[in-house]
């Protein structure tokens, strides 16, 4: 999973806040197993799956998204976000000549709600404007951070079933 090692602009990280990035290294796998599950666990909670079978199915399902994702943005930056230099989050991000994608941004639950994610998001809005790019994510419709990317000032400019693509500005 190691990705281009060039990092997101200081600007991207709060003053008072130890947020910083890294380059995701192979070493990581087992971390982000865990936060791809914790993206899945409250949905997995309405299925009468054993604990054993839910962590095979998100085992299954990293892989695969894992594999996808390596194999559609091999050039995109795959990093480790880090508090106090411990591990709570991924961020992909693929950075084209007129467009930077989000291709996924994810918090351990421990920690969501603390304004990381949004710091980081408007570090690339920051990005995509200095530069001249759109910025881009696909949202699940149900996930939960879909107000926030409507706050941010993301837009839905495709429906694609169960995701929306938004873009900002």
């Amino acid at each position: 999973m190691d990705g281009n090692p060039e990092l997101i602009p200081d600007h991207a990280v709060t003053e008072n806040c130890n947020i910083s990035l890294r380059a995701s290294t192979p070493d990581d796998r087992e971390f982000l197993s865990r936060v791809y599950a914790s993206t899945r666990a409250e949905e997995l909670t309405l299925t009468d799956w054993s604990d054993q079978q839910k962590a095979e199915f998100c085992r299954m399902q990293f892989n695969a998204q894992s594999a996808d994702y390596q194999a559609n943005y091999p050039q995109a930056q795959f990093s480790i976000i880090e508090r106090d230099g411990t591990p709570v989050g991924r961020l992909i991000v693929d950075r084209q000549e007129k467009a930077i994608h989000i291709i996924d941004i994810a918090l351990l639950p421990e920690g969501r709600g603390a304004g990381i994610g949004t710091r980081f998001l408007r570090g690339l809005m920051e990005e995509a404007r200095l530069s001249g790019r759109s910025l881009s994510i696909h949202v699940e419709k149900f996930n939960r951070a879909l107000q926030l990317y409507l706050r941010l000032g993301f837009r839905p400019i495709e429906d694609k079933g169960i995701y929306l693509l938004m873009q900002w500005p």
